[in-house]
């Protein structure tokens, strides 16, 4: 009987992050855990990133998704100690493709990218563009604002990004089932 309401609940949270979410940042969907948010959206959101084309603010918050993923699986106390090799290995592909096809530096801290991402995502929602373009410059975005958001509104599909967005749901899933390495 308990589980109808958790059911109910789980399907009605869901249902409150729209296509425009930052699941990473909203825990709703990953009740209460901001990792399992981001693998759970990942394959909607990173699944296929062409679908993101002419959506920059969109695109601004999936590579949030990965950064957030890819950092967790790295280094996150919770997650880094359990995670799988391979697991690693497509956050880590994934990350490098999204930040060559975005124009973000490979040694850019992952905080620094989240936070402008973030922003610039925020920036574009209020309607401007010139804010978006402040908050992607820096050491981070190379090539400058405009840029990185003339890329974040043509992302093509991207092979890897699409494996690691799958291998970071099925890890999610995995570990949360108990699963331990093989």
């Amino acid at each position: 009987m308990r589980r109808r309401p958790a059911a109910a609940f789980a399907l009605f949270a869901l249902g409150l992050l729209g296509a425009c979410a930052d699941p990473a940042a909203e825990n709703l969907g990953g009740f209460g855990d901001p990792v399992r948010g981001a693998a759970l959206h990942a394959p909607r959101l990173l699944g296929d990133t062409s679908r993101l084309a002419g959506r920059p603010a969109d695109a601004a918050l999936a590579a949030v998704q990965l950064e957030v993923l890819a950092d967790a699986f790295a280094r996150d106390p919770r997650y880094a100690p359990e995670a799988s090799i391979a697991v690693l290995a497509a956050t880590r592909a994934g990350r490098a493709e999204l930040r060559q096809a975005i124009g973000i530096a490979p040694e850019a801290p992952p905080e620094q990218v989240i936070g402008q991402l973030r922003e610039a995502a925020e920036a574009l929602r209020a309607g401007s563009r010139q804010r978006a373009e402040a908050a992607l410059t820096g050491p981070a975005f190379p090539a400058g604002g405009a840029a990185a958001l003339t890329r974040l509104a043509r992302l093509p599909f991207l092979p890897r990004v699409s494996e690691a967005a799958g291998a970071a749901q099925q890890e999610i899933a995995r570990l949360q089932s108990g699963g331990r390495r093989g």
